[in-house]
């Protein structure tokens, strides 16, 4: 990924490496469940030693993907996929503040999720964020599901993928900042052994399918992504694994796979914001360009979108809102 060497190179020395997990692979029989595994010792992250001198100045608009009213997917053991993304959100949130990125933004939205689209973005927008990450956790098509029984009830499950991926849209105002943060992403997530799902590159996915950009780190390329696409930022978005398969669900669960990806990401936005020009975020986000609604109607329709949308609600250490 030749614009990346260097930047990976920064974001590989940022920490001490923890403990590797378990690989992605795709069997071709379900294999029945484990027990709950008891999880490998796990340093705690070394701080992050600063590679961005304008830590204090930068943005990050953490996006929990879903809402309570439309939860996402559900795991193998029932949970909603949204209590998953809100609590690994939240891990993240508090690392990056921990590392001095004192401006990062919780952004929880409620409501129906179609609707709920809309008021995000246009809030994500608002705030002169530098970046966004949106925290998911991945499902299967319905044709890979099997049933079993949990706790007295039937469950759905798929036990034949594991692994997180990484999304941008090339129709996002600056693909190629998205993808850089993308790659070094996943490239911390590697190092720290954790390995990404190649599966989506597969033809059974059908519409799922999704062009592989970057084979070191696990970026695919999704446009139609609505977050992706409509944020006036750089942007990527994170499935953090599979909560559809029976062992790694157990294993998102840990805070141990929590604290891993939360330093992952530390590591990934501090090499990003090294990358960056020395402006503070206000004048880097104003300085990209705006898509102009060409119509009334357009601009109508969007208005009457955003007003039906349900409200966000922000968490923030510092509340210096714009």
């Amino acid at each position: 990924m030749g614009d990346f060497g260097r930047i990976a190179a920064v974001a590989a020395a940022l920490l001490v490496l923890p403990f590797g997990m378990a690989s992605a692979q795709t069997p071709d029989a379900a294999a029945a469940p484990t027990e709950t595994p008891a999880p490998a010792a796990v340093a705690a992250p070394a701080p992050v030693q600063a590679a961005c001198a304008t830590r204090a100045d930068f943005r990050v608009v953490l996006d929990v993907g879903h809402t309570a009213k439309s939860p996402g997917a559900r795991s193998a053991r029932g949970a909603d996929e949204f209590d998953f993304n809100l609590r690994l959100a939240k891990v993240i949130d508090r690392a990056l503040r921990d590392a001095g990125f004192a401006r990062t933004v919780l952004m929880v939205t409620e409501g129906p999720g179609v609707r709920s689209m809309y008021v995000r973005v246009a809030k994500a927008n608002e705030l002169d964020a530098n970046l966004l990450l949106s925290i998911h956790h991945d499902s299967v098509p319905d044709r890979f599901i099997e049933r079993w029984e949990f706790n007295g009830r039937k469950e759905s499950y798929s036990d034949r993928f594991k692994g997180h991926s990484l999304f941008v849209s090339d129709d996002n105002v600056d693909p190629k900042d998205s993808l850089k943060f993308a790659h070094l992403l996943g490239e911390q997530l590697k190092v720290r052994g954790l390995q990404y799902t190649p599966h989506y590159t597969e033809s059974f996915m059908g519409h799922y399918q999704h062009k592989l950009l970057d084979a070191e780190a696990g970026v695919y390329r999704y446009d139609t992504l609505f977050v992706l696409k409509k944020s006036q930022m750089p942007a990527a978005l994170l499935e953090a694994g599979s909560i559809a398969n029976r062992d790694e669900e157990l294993a998102l669960e840990t805070p141990e796979r929590q604290q891993l990806t939360a330093a992952a990401v530390v590591a990934a936005v501090d090499a990003f914001c090294a990358s960056q020009p020395q402006k503070p975020a206000t004048q880097i986000a104003r300085a990209r360009p705006r898509p102009v609604l060409q119509t009334a109607h357009a601009r109508r329709h969007l208005r009457r979108r955003t007003a039906e949308a349900s409200p966000v609600a922000v968490v923030q250490s510092n509340l210096d809102m714009h």
